[in-house]
């Protein structure tokens, strides 16, 4: 019988043993963590992996994955340990300045790009203008824009930090010429009169409540403005709310993702401005509540 320690340290072995790791750890994707960590330690493509599972990596690469093991057990985010995260089929750069992009913002996505292909018959005269708040790495922004080829994208956010991300991830997409990034609280430091066809934004809606209970590796890995609104949760969503409609074309969109906590509470705010019409809500493929669609009302 063979000794298991010494077994060489094959691919599919390191694999194993580190899923068999982060499972201990609570991670919700074990074997996927393992295999993407593995990949970017070997420099290969993770598909690359299943055709090696019999090799021996190098003394290089077996160190450079113990160390992103070893800050993946800690909690750090497998996106943050090799520097992206795939959005909407695209790869966007990310770092501890911003918030990993989750695979429930897409939901955001589909609704702006399907609501603006309604819109665009409508417009002459002007491209469509679509505005992404608290845009972060520029994931939405990024997304929309790819999909929009004749649109013009104007994607803010509070934090120069991250838009310093979102730069850089829009200038490597070829992307500059019709994204236009700017620091802003909101729509503060907006041009005058500016007027979008859609405004779409995953803004901070976690109540300090759901903060605190948040996994560590959230809670103390990505930035906190980007996940915590107040008390309620709804802070933010609320201010979004009541200003959006100032800078809106007539038949435009609102849309907004928020936690499936404060979902009907959201509804209710929105009903209670007066300012929309055709609300929609979408749900994620778990089920639950998490994108507001909002049409401007034209009374």
């Amino acid at each position: 019988m063979t000794n298991p320690s010494t077994e060489p340290w094959t691919v599919l072995r390191l694999l194993q043993w580190t899923a068999d790791f982060f499972k201990t750890r609570g991670s919700e994707s074990p074997r996927l963590d393992a295999e993407i960590l593995l990949a970017h330690a070997r420099g290969c493509e993770r598909i690359e992996l299943y055709t090696a599972f019999a090799e021996v990596p190098s003394e290089e690469e077996r160190i450079a994955f113990r160390e992103l093991v070893r800050r993946r057990g800690e909690g750090a985010p497998v996106a943050q340990l090799v520097g992206f995260r795939e959005f909407y089929s695209i790869p966007i750069r990310v770092d501890e300045n911003v918030l990993v992009p989750r695979p429930e913002t897409e939901h955001l996505v589909v609704e702006a790009i399907d609501r603006a292909k309604l819109l665009a018959p409508t417009i002459q005269d002007r491209p469509l203008r679509i505005l992404d708040i608290g845009t972060g790495s520029g994931a939405i922004a990024i997304a929309i824009a790819k999909n929009l080829p004749d649109a013009e994208v104007t994607a803010v956010d509070v934090s120069l930090a991250a838009l310093e991300i979102a730069r850089w991830n829009v200038e490597k997409l070829g992307l500059a010429d019709r994204v236009t990034l700017l620091q802003s609280d909101l729509f503060d430091a907006l041009e005058e009169g500016a007027k979008f066809d859609v405004i779409c934004s995953n803004p901070p809606y976690i109540s300090q409540s759901e903060y605190d209970e948040l996994p560590a590796t959230v809670r103390e890995h990505e930035p906190r403005g980007a996940l915590l609104s107040g008390d309620k949760g709804t802070e933010i969503i609320e201010r979004i709310f009541e200003q959006a409609p100032a800078w809106m074309y007539p038949g435009g969109r609102l849309i907004i993702e928020y936690s499936p906590m404060i979902a009907d509470e959201c509804k209710q705010i929105a009903e209670t401005t007066g300012h929309y019409t055709d609300i929609k809500r979408i749900r994620d493929l778990a089920g639950l509540q998490r994108t507001i669609s909002l049409g401007l009302s034209e009374s």
